[in-house]
């Protein structure tokens, strides 16, 4: 994030921020979405069971309602007091061929005493062997005469049964009875199958009748089946139940037989296969839109950012405009992009400090250069004072005391060295502050550096300071002596002035090929830490009791306008030696650089 732009973050910002909204919108739909389909899928279930529940009850009436009306008809009844079975199969059999034929689902009608044996079965469509005995008969007797209903497992099927009782009246008048009406469906595939298309067709409700390990029908495979099967047998079942490939919602009905006793399960389940379908959909949907919204978002966000940053920008760009010293840089406030608000008030405030900036700026360098005026003034009139001291020594003693003729011209040779003096730095800062070169002139190095070495040699010899020179003689290069000679002149009168109590000087010279180095180095006590960074620089005099401060910044200058270089060398003290590199061969004029005040002093 560093290294990102303002616009960048906040676009980044804006569109990561737009993309969770837009995919938590898009979860929060799904979600709905899923639970609203699961409890629609619920409310399906609950509705197949309540119409399971309901044709069962109507096939249970119909079945009750025929029974009744056989065993109500009087040759029915006759037929079964003879006890004769071609009799009773021949009434009764007639008689049920015609109220039953609107029960079209009608499986079995078999006739049966009261023990439950089987007398003779009437009409049978079931793909199995009828039971020969029908044990519930006589378990169920209590509730005779009324109709028996509910479900039997015998060999192995589940069958819905109707128990009608029939009465005849015996020998002394009373009813007895006399033979019991079997009516009744075997619960198979088939009519598992009839039940689904009930519900909604191939979309419907799948069923599944079991008792524990047994399946009696089912409208599932025989792999989702067996899966199932072990699952609702477990003691804890969840609200959804899955058979590996499919979840289902389900509910489970007990089935009662003609007892009350549980003799088995009804299981109705509704896949949740449409609903993952949808939501697959929907996922797609929500994916596709969330895309494009975050596209469309992201060009908007793009767009607003930019509108935005862009005052920043030009903000960003005033402030490099003032690193570089250009205070005179204003943004365009009152324009677009800015406007009144935060970042409008912020580029007036800008230009506000711009111009204070300039304006101290300005009225810094007119007193700096009010006191560079005054500090050259003192340094100009301190450098003068030592020779017109000289001159006007000389002259007043020639006026006022009569001199041999020797010592007249004594005083007179010491009075033109003062005045050419005087002449020579004056024309020394002229050329510097004007920017303008002598005369050069093929000169032997050797006595450059003894011209700059002979005001010293009666202090040298007063302060006990050895001078070894080691300068070949014959090494000469084009230079202007007067300025080269006060080179040297400073760099030997600062080695002199720290070295009050004697020391050694060297002043040694080798040459690299078109190249000449000259090192001058003393065992005083070396420069300052504190005065190294300004050492060329104006009006550096940490330290001195005498001097303008003005020595090595010339010195510098005269030995960079001869297209040199001049360091001192980071040692530790003591002593400090100074280079200087001179080109032995001509070299073409440098541009002018004057002697800056405040400016630094190395290149």
């Amino acid at each position: 994030m560093r290294r990102l732009s303002l616009l960048q973050k906040i676009w980044l910002s804006t569109s990561v921020a737009m993309a969770l909204l837009f995919g938590a919108i898009g979860w929060l739909l799904q979600r709905h979405m899923v639970a609203t389909t699961a409890i629609t899928l619920e409310q399906e279930v609950r509705a197949s069971l309540q119409g399971y529940e309901s044709l069962w009850r109507q096939r249970l009436e119909a079945l009750g309602s025929v029974s009744a009306i056989v065993s109500s008809m009087p040759n029915v009844r006759a037929a079964f007091q003879t006890r004769h079975v071609p009799t009773i199969r021949d009434s009764a059999g007639e008689l049920w061929l015609k109220v039953s034929d609107q029960l079209k689902e009608t499986a079995l009608f078999v006739v049966a005493e009261p023990d439950g044996r089987t007398v003779v079965p009437l009409d049978s469509s079931l793909p199995t062997e009828l039971p020969k005995n029908w044990p519930m008969i006589p378990a169920v007797r209590d509730k005779f005469p009324k109709q028996a209903s509910g479900f039997s497992v015998m060999n192995g099927h589940l069958f819905q049964l109707v128990l009608t009782p029939v009465y005849v009246d015996d020998s002394q008048g009373a009813p007895t009875l006399a033979k019991v009406l079997v009516a009744g469906y075997l619960v198979n595939h088939l009519v598992a199958q009839r039940l689904k298309e009930s519900t909604g067709g191939s979309q419907g409700s799948e069923f599944l009748f079991l008792s524990g390990s047994q399946v009696f029908a089912s409208t599932l495979n025989d792999r989702a089946t067996s899966v199932l099967r072990n699952a609702l047998s477990l003691n804890y079942v969840p609200e959804r139940i899955s058979d590996g490939v499919s979840e289902y919602a389900f509910v489970r009905r007990d089935l009662i037989d003609l007892q009350g006793q549980a003799v088995g399960q009804l299981c109705i389940l509704r896949s949740f296969e449409q609903v993952q379908s949808s939501v697959r959909s929907l996922q797609t949907l929500v994916a596709l839109a969330w895309f494009a919204a975050v596209l469309v978002g992201l060009g908007l966000s793009y767009q607003l950012a930019s509108r935005i940053v862009q005052p920043v920008k030009l903000l960003d760009m005033a402030a490099a405009e003032v690193a570089k010293q250009n205070y005179a840089f204003r943004v365009p406030v009152g324009f677009p992009p800015f406007g009144d608000d935060e970042l409008g008030r912020l580029g007036a405030t800008f230009n506000s400090m711009c111009e204070s900036i300039q304006s101290a700026r300005q009225e810094l360098i007119r007193q700096e250069r009010i006191s560079t005026i005054g500090r050259m003034a003192s340094s100009i009139v301190h450098d003068l004072r030592n020779p017109l001291a000289a001159i006007y020594g000389g002259a007043e003693m020639m006026v006022d005391t009569d001199l041999s003729q020797a010592q007249v011209k004594r005083v007179a040779a010491n009075i033109y060295k003062s005045s050419r003096r005087i002449q020579e730095m004056l024309q020394d800062l002229l050329q510097t502050t004007r920017g303008t070169r002598g005369q050069r002139e093929l000169c032997s190095l050797a006595e450059v550096i003894e011209g700059g070495l002979e005001p010293f040699q009666a202090i040298a010899a007063h302060q006990a300071v050895t001078i070894r020179q080691e300068v070949p003689a014959n090494l000469e290069l084009p230079l202007e002596r007067a300025r080269m000679e006060r080179v040297f002149m400073n760099l030997i009168g600062n080695a002199m002035e720290v070295m009050p109590n004697g020391g050694e000087l060297t002043i040694r010279a080798s040459t690299n090929g078109d190249e000449v180095e000259i090192e001058i180095a003393d065992n005083g006590p070396g420069i300052p830490p504190q005065l190294r960074p300004q050492l060329f620089q104006p009006f550096a005099t940490f330290g001195k009791k005498n001097g303008s401060g003005l020595g090595l910044a010339l010195s510098r200058q005269a030995v960079l306008d001869h297209g040199g270089d001049i360091w001192a060398e980071d040692k530790a003290p003591p002593g400090a030696t100074f280079h200087i590199r001179l080109r032995r061969a001509a070299v073409v004029e440098p541009a002018a650089v004057g002697l800056g005040v405040g400016t630094s002093g190395t290149e």
